[in-house]
């Protein structure tokens, strides 16, 4: 007789520990219907703490049942060794031997046939065998929601038009979006910027082909600053390999498109450099040739008033091509000012002291906002100066119809900032990668070169340029300087 030894069922509060008792073709059947439709785990739960089959030595080679189940020669050595049984199975089905068992089994020892037995262990082992499997599912989606929430990117689940079926915790947190909100939104309506790809939405080509599919995006905060995204859409197949859903994701790439950009300047800047050389030999003396004998025919009694007027239009332009070409030579330059201790604050009053006058003609107004105690900062004083007077220039140009002029200055973290800010049109989405760009210019006149020389001097000083702004409300550029530290110049490298 084997038993099984293990942890009971309860049934109005009473505990089974079951025996079962067979013969070798019956247990052998028996054994291989657990063997097929339980595992060790669900054996336990079930309660069977022994096997008892009479006259034989075991369930021979695989049938045998686990190593945590001992079995024995007849029923009553069983009961002896497991006084905890208060169940009897009885699995060959022999009347004999039932009858046997009905005659001996004590009264607190519940007595069940094969038949009943069969249809019972079928019910339990298939609802234990639900449970287990339902865990381990429950577990595989713990698991998984554990690792697409902790990822960086924002990701959705859509159906087959678009519409979000569930959204990870990074898309909640970086749109402002609760669960509800999320789900049922359309995919335009939770990654905004797509509209203006002109390419279409990525999950229609993904739908059209059942391929994989990207794009880039971009948006404009509440606070004016554009980010950059690259948007991806999966597609997903059953398992008859129909498309049947699909995956979004939103990538923040903006740091990235920013370092492209420096890239991209620094490269411009490089082919720059070496044409400054030839340009101020082979463009600037014939300039000086061309000014020089315009002034002398100016001079020349022969000249009329209509000879003249021509003569100064030649001499204006070349003055102006001249200027030009100081601002490429002097931006190919690196800086070479002296570096000392600034005070930002007096800087920019004495700065606007100069640039504010007839503001007001032009229906503007000034507004100075200096922050008490700030930081001097480790710069030339005259490069600042001239990075502020670009910035005023620009945001003046900015408000043809009046507006509001604001200087200010603050401290950051590691920084001290000078900021200008206007109300004026606010910079086009489509020109806001290239106002920093060399030689860019929206006016129609200059070089194009004013930008560009700021963010070039910020580089070299260790500081940075920010920019924000929107259409129709404004711009705001945050010059980023570098505070004097509190340490004693020793003159040596540390």
């Amino acid at each position: 007789m084997g038993v099984f030894a293990v942890s009971g069922q309860e049934v109005n509060d009473r505990r089974y520990d079951i025996g079962v008792i067979g013969d070798i073709p019956a247990l052998m059947a028996f054994w291989e219907m657990f063997r097929e439709q339980a595992n060790h785990t669900v054996l336990r739960e079930i309660g069977i703490v022994a096997a008892a089959f009479p006259g034989q030595q075991g369930l021979p080679g695989i049938y045998e049942p686990p190593s945590v189940v001992p079995t024995y020669t007849g029923y009553r050595e069983m009961l002896e060794k497991h006084p905890e049984i208060n169940m009897v199975i009885e699995a060959t089905g022999r009347q004999s031997l039932l009858a046997e068992l009905r005659a001996t089994l004590p009264a607190d020892i519940t007595l069940v046939e094969r038949g009943a037995a069969n249809f019972f262990i079928n019910l339990l082992t298939q609802d234990k065998m639900w449970i287990a499997c339902k865990l381990d599912l429950l577990h595989t989606q713990n698991m998984l929601k554990t690792i697409i929430d902790q990822m960086d990117e924002e990701i959705l689940f859509l159906d087959l038009d678009g519409r979000v079926l569930d959204v990870n915790k990074k898309c909640l947190e970086r749109t402002g979006l609760t669960k509800k909100q999320a789900v049922g939104a359309m995919l335009n309506e939770v990654f905004c910027g797509l509209e203006d790809t002109g390419c279409g939405l990525p999950l229609e080509t993904t739908v059209g082909r059942g391929e994989p599919c990207e794009t880039l995006a971009s948006e404009v905060g509440e606070d004016g600053r554009v980010r950059y995204y690259r948007i991806y859409a999966y597609p997903i197949y059953d398992e008859n390999e129909s498309l049947s859903n699909l995956v979004a994701m939103r990538r923040d790439i903006t740091r990235r498109m920013e370092m492209e950009q420096r890239l991209q300047q620094s490269e411009k800047l490089a082919s720059i450099g070496e044409l400054s050389t030839y340009i101020a030999h082979e463009i600037r003396n014939p300039l000086f040739t061309i000014s020089g004998f315009a002034n002398s025919l100016m001079r020349s009694k022969e000249a009329n008033d209509g000879i003249r007027e021509k003569l100064s239009i030649i001499l204006t332009e070349s003055r102006r091509l001249d200027e030009i070409l100081k601002s490429i030579i002097n931006f190919t330059r690196p800086t070479e000012a002296e570096v000392s201790s600034v005070d930002i604050n007096k800087l920019a009053t004495a700065t606007m002291e100069v640039m504010g006058i007839g503001l007001s003609n032009q229906g503007i107004r000034l507004v100075m906002e200096l922050e008490a105690g700030m930081a001097r900062v480790k710069a030339n004083p005259e490069v600042i100066k001239q990075c502020l007077i670009n910035l005023v220039k620009n945001a003046v140009e900015a408000m043809p119809d009046g507006g509001v002029l604001t200087i200010a200055t603050g401290m950051a973290r590691d920084h001290a900032l000078l900021e200008v800010r206007d109300t004026g049109e606010g910079i086009p989405m489509e020109i806001r990668d290239k106002i920093f760009s060399p030689f860019f210019s929206t006016k129609g006149k200059g070089s194009g070169l004013g930008l560009a020389m700021t963010r070039k001097i910020l580089d070299e000083i260790g500081g940075e340029v920010d920019l924000t702004s929107k259409e129709g409300e404004g711009t705001s550029i945050i010059l980023q300087l570098p505070p004097t530290l509190a340490v004693a110049d020793s003159g040596k490298p540390e």
